[in-house]
């Protein structure tokens, strides 16, 4: 896939009204610190678009950006930032329910977990939010440059286990630093917008 332009199109806050957006949405979730910005800049082919953070927990918007005229990325609100208030926490995760509900181009779900850590209990009620919303989840297991290449599918295994997957859920290893993975989310994205093209 080649990124030829990506515009910040809209930012949505809690009291926001969603937009009405007629291309093809893919949202991207994930704990506050499992890496989300590194993703989006590296999928869209930038060392900063999306901001990172030395806080987690700052992006408290739902950031919908422009994909070469043909698709948004839509960045959700990082969820589980031990240091906001419930309150807080409680307005994130309606915000981000009420997307998953509401957004009638949404296509996929992308959940993003770390590939180094058993999956929180933030990161399963993510995934069942997104499969009783009507999507199949994404995976992709974050920081795999941190383990050997030996530990990947061990890890893999255990995400599955704890998520309680379905055999045909795709988890897709990625790496930030040496962009393993990225192609696979590419062909994810591009597969889709195949099929809506052939569709129409």
């Amino acid at each position: 896939m080649k990124i030829k332009s990506i515009n910040l199109e809209t930012v949505c806050g809690v009291s926001s009204r969603l937009p009405n957006n007629s291309l093809p949405e893919f949202a991207f979730a994930g704990k506050s610190n499992v890496g989300k910005s590194s993703l989006i800049n590296a999928f869209m082919n930038r060392k900063s678009y999306a901001r990172i953070s030395s806080q987690p927990g700052k992006t408290q918007t739902i950031n919908y950006y422009n994909i070469n005229s043909e698709f948004y990325l839509v960045d959700l609100p990082g969820y589980g930032y031990a240091k906001v208030s419930e309150s807080v926490k409680e307005q994130w995760g309606k915000m981000i329910e009420r997307y998953l509900k509401k957004s009638p181009t949404l296509k996929a779900v992308f959940l993003l977990v770390d590939i180094r850590h058993e999956p929180s209990a933030n990161d399963v009620q993510m995934y069942d939010w997104i499969i009783a919303n009507g999507f199949d989840p994404i995976v992709i297991a974050t920081k795999a440059d941190k383990i050997s290449k030996g530990a990947i599918q061990k890890q893999v295994s255990v995400i599955k286990k704890k998520l309680d997957c379905d055999k045909n859920t795709v988890i897709i290893p990625f790496s930030a630093e040496d962009k393993r993975g990225l192609e696979d989310i590419y062909s994810v994205v591009e597969d889709y917008l195949k099929e809506l093209s052939s569709d129409s």
